[in-house]
């Protein structure tokens, strides 16, 4: 998981404007008990002039689960898409891994597509059927069970791939108007986004247990999944 994490964090830091982003410090490192195992959850947020939220969040429970959880969530005055990880690993034996470059308008950006288009993608051999709420992805998400140390391997530096095309498009990228008809379809595409990744009932039955139903709902709906503010009120 930390190389995952260590290349996440290399990626970021080439944004020439990334920052903290303010959060409660509660919600940074969270600690609590899933029968009888120890749950830690780490978090970290950063903004940036493109993207409203950049969230890492790594979390172990006892001493065999590790799931990394990764969003870059853009402005909605951009014409970027929603970068997103998440991999799952048991006693170091990944499950689970998906990464996508998720639209926010009718179709990917064309320099975000033509770049993906270039892509050497590998043909894995377990391929995992997506949800029912998985119409937010697009036609380049990888969701896979890797059967090799090579299969893993290679899903790492698609990871670095799908991120190194985002960040490098949105160094070029400019605004449009904040009451941009083009602003408000992606505000509302991402609030959908946001919608769809809420009916994962899986993370919300983990949170539940461990702390509270109300305590994963403000947890799902502040730290994991919030929408931007102001777009449709404009």
């Amino acid at each position: 998981m930390e190389s995952v994490a260590d290349r996440i964090r290399h990626r970021s830091s080439c944004l020439p404007d990334l920052r903290l982003l303010d959060l409660d410090p509660k919600l940074k490192k969270i600690y609590g008990k899933l029968a009888g195992d120890d749950l830690f959850i780490i978090n970290e947020f950063h903004q940036s002039r493109c993207f409203r939220k950049i969230h890492l969040e790594i979390a172990r429970i006892g001493s065999t689960l590790e799931i990394l959880h990764c969003v870059f969530f853009p402005e909605p005055t951009f014409d970027l898409p929603i970068f997103g990880v998440d991999i799952v690993a048991t006693e170091g034996v990944v499950s689970a891994a998906i990464v996508d470059l998720s639209p926010v308008g009718e179709n990917l950006p064309s320099a975000i597509e033509g770049s993906l288009k270039k892509l050497n993608i590998p043909t894995f051999r377990n391929v995992r059927k997506l949800p029912e709420w998985g119409c937010i992805f697009s036609e380049y998400v990888q969701f896979i069970r890797p059967d090799s140390r090579f299969e893993a391997e290679s899903f790492l530096s698609l990871v670095d791939d799908y991120l190194n095309i985002l960040i490098s498009i949105s160094k070029s990228c400019e605004p449009d108007f904040f009451d941009s008809p083009l602003t408000i379809e992606r505000y509302a595409k991402q609030q959908f986004y946001c919608l769809q990744q809420k009916r994962n009932d899986k993370t919300r039955n983990v949170l539940a247990k461990t702390f509270s139903p109300q305590w994963a709902d403000e947890y799902i709906d502040i730290v994991l999944f919030n929408c931007p503010m102001g777009y449709l009120d404009s």
